[in-house]
């Protein structure tokens, strides 16, 4: 069980819902808390909250930038110490419509719920691995990314790589020996203003902008009512942390959607094709290979 009280952890999208939530589970468990947003008035109430539980610093941050990632990290583990958990959290989401998609929103999408998660790792875990001591990664992905259906295909497309780099990451980890668990965070509904944060970055897209504006209310709304507490999201996230966790999901709405999807998947393997122990001798080949 990995022990949290005296750690530093550095969280991207911080400034609210499941980022936020994240941080105030953390910060009661003794972590020091370096936050990172590009929300800076909300970053910034944040920080003046969660000061009351712990140590902690606030950066403005563009994960996308992975020159100012750097900037920042050097400057969060100059302040707080060694990166112990790393939450990558940061993400958009808007209601896509197939006809108006364009190369500048798979751009954006891809950017931040991907390239924001890869920005991360490509920072933190060389540290990690450096001084070899216990440490845990999180990656934000979604419900979406194990169900393709539901949810437009730019998002979906980047959460379902997240849960992928995540799944993979850890194998790779764990056959290495390193000390570095990883968690991949699949949350269905949860109330947050994640929509009113994209209307920021694709209101100037034509026909797009217009229509965020529009919906993103009632998005908020339905997810208000109806969205699990980030809270309560945040503290299964710190649970997944300490006992190594691969997989957290917030609810069991998914659940006929993942089963058909499993099923199909199952059913279209042939009855004569390689088993397990086939793939094994392949992936031990593989490792032989200079």
């Amino acid at each position: 069980m990995m022990h949290l009280d005296g750690t530093t952890s550095f969280i991207t999208g911080a400034a609210h819902g499941i980022g936020l939530g994240i941080a105030r589970s953390l910060a009661r468990q003794g972590s020091r808390l370096a936050l990172a947003d590009l929300d800076r008035p909300a970053l910034g109430a944040a920080a003046a909250e969660l000061a009351e539980l712990t140590q902690v610093e606030a950066f403005e941050l563009d994960v996308r930038d992975r020159d100012a990632y750097a900037r920042v990290a050097d400057e969060a583990e100059a302040r707080l110490g060694p990166v112990s958990v790393l939450c990558n959290n940061a993400g958009i989401a808007f209601s896509e419509v197939l006809d108006d998609t364009t190369y500048r929103l798979w751009d954006l999408v891809l950017g931040i719920n991907l390239g924001g998660v890869v920005n991360g790792v490509q920072t933190f875990l060389p540290r990690m691995l450096d001084r070899g001591a216990p440490a845990h990664i999180v990656n934000t992905a979604s419900a979406a990314g194990l169900i393709g259906a539901g949810v437009g295909c730019m998002y979906t497309t980047s959460k379902f790589a997240v849960v992928g780099l995540s799944e993979s990451l850890r194998h790779q980890l764990g056959t290495a020996g390193h000390p570095v668990g990883v968690t991949v965070l699949c949350p269905g509904g949860v109330s947050t203003n994640l929509a009113r944060t994209a209307r920021s970055l694709v209101g100037a897209e034509p026909g797009v902008g217009a229509r965020v504006e529009r919906t993103a209310p009632q998005i908020e709304a339905m997810l208000q009512r109806h969205g699990a507490d980030p809270g309560a999201v945040g503290d299964q996230v710190v649970d997944a942390i300490r006992n190594d966790r691969l997989y957290v999901l917030t609810d069991r709405a998914g659940i006929d959607l993942v089963t058909r999807r499993t099923d199909a998947i199952l059913a279209a393997m042939p009855a004569d094709g390689r088993t397990d122990a086939g793939l094994d001798d392949l992936r031990r080949a593989a490792r032989e290979v200079p």
